[in-house]
């Protein structure tokens, strides 16, 4: 594949898929105007470049899908502009020093002939560069469509990815008996982060849901590759639903076992503390420096006292076990 001499900020790769994939002139217009006679186009922009309305108004696009590409806040979801299909999705971010919760957002316009796809700076969705190295390795798709399917079906693997992650991370948890401190910090985060996936991925579900519904012309594969997208989304909904359930259920039991820990210690304190209440009442008294106190010219007093006490204190703790407080 020979790589494509770009003449546009915006434009990243400009690719015409046949019967082989080749590179071509990034100022190009789609092949829904009839410039190309063969094949559909993939062109891939950075929505947020200086010259990316100028880009997408020479493809020869209306405003208001020009507009919608390059949007800076996007929420999945699909819609009908005509003959073609704006679509909004959302992946995994694998970017450097990045959370996986805070996804990536993708944007597609759907043509006859052409796949449009866009993207910020510094926001790589790595399942569209998965699609671009099969291309290189010899897929070739047969319509947008196709291609589509293909960038949904490399999101979604990526989804699962991270899903079975935190399926394992939550297995490994329930199976700790003790846990510390970094571990219920990371018991939170993978709460926080099942909620900010399933965020999008709900939404997500419903957008491939409208492209089964609004798209009359997909084929029987199409319908059925879609379907299955649609149902996986709808698994991995379920399964951060029933994540964060899980992880809500074991910060309840660390709470509970954290309290009863502290329950038991102050409990053991308490003991000790009603036995030796009365054992400082005793010193208390005969520690008083005043006259009258009896034993003080008693050689012999001390250990009189100090018998007493061990006899008391023994007998508070036969009281104690035998009222099964311990």
């Amino acid at each position: 594949m020979n790589q494509t001499d770009q003449t546009s900020k915006a434009m990243l790769w400009a690719l015409n898929i046949d019967t082989k994939v080749t590179a071509i002139s990034p100022t190009i217009k789609p092949l829904d105007d009839g410039t190309v006679a063969s094949g559909f186009n993939w062109l891939h922009i950075q929505s947020d470049a200086p010259d990316s309305k100028e880009c997408l108004q020479g493809l020869g696009l209306q405003t208001e899908i020009i507009d919608a590409l390059c949007t800076a806040e996007t929420r999945p979801k699909a819609m009908q502009f005509g003959d073609g299909m704006l679509v909004y999705l959302r992946g995994i971010n694998r970017n450097p020093d990045a959370d996986p919760e805070d996804m990536v957002s993708l944007r597609l316009w759907i043509g006859e002939h052409t796949l449009i796809s866009a993207r910020r700076k510094d926001r790589k969705l790595l399942s569209v560069q998965d699609v671009r190295e099969d291309l290189e390795k010899g897929y070739i798709a047969s319509s947008p469509m196709d291609l589509t399917l293909k960038i949904i079906t490399k999101i979604a693997d990526r989804i699962s990815e991270t899903v079975d992650v935190l399926d394992e991370d939550l297995t490994e948890f329930e199976a700790l008996d003790k846990s510390a401190k970094q571990d219920r910090i990371k018991l939170s985060m993978i709460r926080r982060q099942a909620a900010a996936m399933r965020r999008y991925l709900a939404p997500q579900r419903d957008a491939l849901d409208a492209m089964y519904r609004f798209n009359k012309s997909l084929n029987q594969q199409q319908a059925f590759e879609l379907r299955d997208q649609t149902d996986r989304m709808t698994r991995y909904v379920e399964d951060l639903d029933l994540a964060k359930e899980r992880a809500m259920v074991l910060q309840d039991e660390l709470r509970n076992r954290i309290a009863e820990q502290q329950g038991m210690r102050m409990y053991v304190l308490s003991l000790v503390t009603a036995i030796f209440l009365p054992l400082s009442f005793l010193t208390g008294i005969f520690g008083m420096n005043v006259a009258g106190l009896p034993g003080t010219v008693e050689p012999k007093a001390f250990f009189y006292l100090s018998s007493a006490m061990v006899i008391l204190a023994i007998m508070s703790l036969i009281g104690m076990l035998w009222k099964k407080w311990f």
